[in-house]
């Protein structure tokens, strides 16, 4: 991979930078050096936690002090250098054609509902006084969420039902599977324990859509001792659950890891349609910690992956069949995901793909669609370039 700073330009007026493996300074240097700032609406950033979240923040904003800058933390980064870690990605939208409003929910490890749905309100209302022309049918809503703070579900729950017809899609932010902490950034402050919301109205068409790589297996797994609080999993089907999980898949409890996990997703069943609930790590009383809401009773279904570069493949050409053509695609991709590829030896075709479609994001540690929190799914947003 050719990890120098590159930047490129899309019909619909959409800026990027992208590099790899890089200092806090360099990173800086390369979006600075790739965005105009007269005609940045707004910059969005996703970026290693190697990189110094203060000294990131600061730098940005005293080399592009009149843009508003928002982002987070990644567990990888993806952009026309492919799929790549350690750097940042920006992507600035330009003021022709978008409207961008933004704010941050504080303290989301004690959401609720009426604070939730206040900052949709207002929000909303800052986008009407901005463009008092704004129709739902052109607005789409992302969110980026404190990827440790276990409480997306309830985050995604306050806002759903303010935000109304406004799709929503999104990614929790990561920091390369430390777990650790996560950060993100608005209008040069920090946040962690936060979430970001941002509505977007454009003249642009465009299409929110997930797509994931797994089908249900016949073997279940009932959840019979847990703290949902926590997201920890005690017992499976009254065994401990490190042990019963790895007996079903065949794996040894000893070394249960991310890259296992990835290729043994489990699932739930919500209105005949499955959604991953995927596993974070093994603790040391065999337990398990999940990336979504978990309680007892919850019958886990075994999935089996598919081809994850065919039905990744299929997604994009749905899309594009929908829009007549993609220019651009935001893109939110599990972590999970990322690690099945390694597993499979498939990450440099599904690195492929991604440039071929012109997909810039990161990968996360779990993924907003509409109103649910997802696990091991990608999740987007892609814009054409005409006007809608």
């Amino acid at each position: 991979m050719d990890d120098r700073p590159i930047r490129d330009t899309f019909a619909c007026g959409i800026r990027t930078a992208a590099i790899a493996d890089a200092t806090t300074d360099e990173a800086v240097s390369a979006i600075a050096a790739a965005i105009d700032p007269a005609d940045t609406e707004f910059l969005l950033v996703f970026f290693s936690p190697r990189l110094d979240p203060e000294a990131f923040c600061t730098a940005l904003a005293a080399r592009l002090p009149d843009v508003r800058i928002a982002g987070c933390s990644s567990a990888g980064e993806i952009s026309d250098l492919g799929i790549s870690d350690h750097g940042a990605v920006a992507i600035a939208f330009p003021r022709a054609g978008f409207t961008i409003v933004s704010t941050v929910i504080e303290a989301v490890s004690r959401l609720g509902v009426d604070q939730g749905s206040a900052a949709v309100a207002q929000l909303r209302a800052s986008l009407v006084r901005r463009r008092p022309d704004a129709a739902i049918g052109r607005t789409f809503a992302l969110s980026f969420i404190d990827g440790l703070c276990n409480r997306e579900e309830a985050v995604v729950s306050a806002i759903d039902w303010a935000l109304g017809e406004i799709p929503l899609v999104g990614g929790s932010a990561g920091d390369d599977l430390t777990f650790h902490g996560t950060t993100l950034l608005h209008e040069g402050t920090v946040h962690r324990d936060a979430a970001l919301l941002i509505l977007v109205h454009t003249e642009h068409p465009f299409r929110v859509f997930k797509t994931e790589n797994f089908e249900p297996t016949a073997t279940k797994l009932v959840v019979t001792r847990s703290e949902p609080e926590r997201r920890i999993v005690h017992e499976l089907n009254a065994e401990v659950a490190a042990f019963e999980y790895a007996d079903v898949v065949g794996l040894d409890p000893a070394t249960l890891t991310p890259f296992g996990f990835a290729s043994h997703p489990m699932v739930v069943r919500v209105g005949g349609e499955y959604f991953c609930r995927s596993l974070r790590n093994t603790n040391p009383d065999g337990s398990l910690t999940f990336f979504c809401a978990i309680d007892d009773g919850v019958v886990l279904t075994l999935a089996k992956p598919v081809d994850l570069v065919a039905s990744t493949s299929r997604a994009f050409e749905q899309i594009e069949a929908e829009l007549g053509s993609v220019d651009f695609v935001l893109g939110f991709d599990c972590i999970l995901r990322r690690l099945d590829a390694q597993n499979r030896q498939v990450l440099q075709d599904v690195a492929a793909l991604y440039r071929r479609h012109h997909v810039y994001g990161f990968n996360t540690y779990g993924e907003q669609y509409r109103t649910m929190h997802l696990n091991q799914t990608f999740t987007g947003v892609a814009l054409g370039s005409g006007k809608g």
